[in-house]
């Protein structure tokens, strides 16, 4: 048969750096085991969680009145709307998105869904909700199939209490093969489909983006670190505790992400420039799955902050941790800051753990892929 013809249904069009190189990351890797690949778009569902509205304003603009009303200096915060007004004339390029959203998925050999939270639909974003089309629902391709799916913090008791567990089991068994990311998904099928899922990689993990893409040097200048976390969730504590531990070493603090209590700057850059400034940081401290991602992959000290209160991210950060051999990265209160900050861990452990979730990712994907050309030839 020709290339096989995949499509990736993913967050591709959710505007920050952690949704955009899972995305490019994937078809990066399905490229480089002869696959010919497009995004495919996905319809949202209703919301099973009452979204909370403090504002009348659409949510994009309700999210820039947050950040303008929030803790930081009213340069970052301009930066910061800078930032979200490009990206996607910086990003969509990247991917091949067009302007208009595609849901075609005939005539696809294959439909990847994934990776990052394509299976949390229990949550309050309207811009995902309950969506079918994230379980398979309705796909054309010859095979469907997951890619380190992830349900976030959905839990099969959310599940069950939103009456939804039996709707999302009937979804799950019926797909071609299921991999998940992290070990709450891994539950959540298993006890809803009775099957044992394939663990994969985040793609940003799976794709050597130091090693296969042209990442620049790092676009700031001097001595900084990196604080990378959604707009004013560092705390107050938190920030009195990074200024004093930056200012004590003569470090400015940059902003990625989001604009902060404690910032020298933000950074509105491309995401192969994010890449940049995290291998050139002295430190990064960051609450976010993927900001803790680009610290191990760009092997700086860092310290991550785990949250249980709030939307949350335990669920995804202890597995993360977990299984790169890294849970003493966990700042479990401000004092840990310095400790964690001022000394990097044996990277060799994480080295060995990230090459074979590589050679497995590639094996994963490679099965699905043959699996295709055998029905073709069928």
């Amino acid at each position: 048969m020709d290339k096989p013809r995949v499509g990736i249904m993913s967050m591709q069009r959710i505007r920050n750096y952690g949704s955009f190189l899972q995305a490019y990351g994937l078809r990066r890797l399905l490229e480089s085991l002869g696959c010919e690949v497009r995004f495919v778009d996905y319809r949202p569902g209703r919301c099973l969680v009452e979204p909370e509205r403090s504002s009348r304003l659409p949510r994009p603009a309700a999210k820039l009145a947050e950040v303008l009303e929030g803790p930081g200096p009213l340069a970052a915060k301009l930066a910061y709307a800078n930032y979200k007004r490009h990206f996607d004339a910086r990003t969509w390029p990247l991917l091949g998105l067009p302007v208009e959203p595609d849901y075609r998925t005939g005539g696809l050999d294959m439909l990847v869904i994934g990776s990052d939270e394509v299976f949390n639909c229990v949550q309050p974003n309207p811009n995902v909700g309950f969506s079918p089309d994230l379980f398979g629902v309705g796909s054309e391709a010859g095979r469907t199939i997951t890619y380190a799916a992830s349900c976030g913090n959905t839990t099969v008791a959310k599940l069950c209490e939103h009456g939804v567990a039996g709707e999302v089991a009937g979804w799950l068994r019926s797909l071609d093969a299921v991999s998940v990311r992290d070990e709450n998904t891994a539950s959540v099928v298993r006890e809803l489909a009775g099957a044992d899922p394939v663990r994969n990689l985040d793609p940003v993990l799976a794709w050597d983006f130091f090693g296969e893409e042209d990442v620049p040097e790092s676009p700031v200048e001097g001595r900084y670190m990196i604080a990378y976390a959604y707009s004013g969730r560092l705390t107050r504590e938190e920030c009195a505790a990074l200024r004093t531990y930056a200012d004590e070493r003569g470090l400015r603090v940059v902003n990625v992400g989001g604009v902060q209590g404690c910032c020298d700057g933000f950074l509105d850059l491309g995401p192969l420039e994010v890449l940049a400034a995290f291998r050139g940081a002295e430190c990064v401290l960051t609450d976010t799955f993927h900001g803790t991602i680009l610290s191990v992959i760009a092997e700086r000290p860092f310290a991550t902050v785990v949250r249980t209160v709030g939307y949350g991210n335990a669920e995804k950060l202890t597995d993360l941790l977990s299984r790169l051999g890294l849970e003493s990265r966990t700042a479990s209160a401000p004092a840990d800051f310095p400790r964690l900050l001022d000394s990097a861990p044996d990277w060799n452990p994480a080295r060995t753990r990230v090459a074979e979730g590589r050679s497995a990712a590639r094996a994963y994907l490679a099965e699905q892929i043959a699996s295709c050309r055998e029905g073709d030839e069928r």
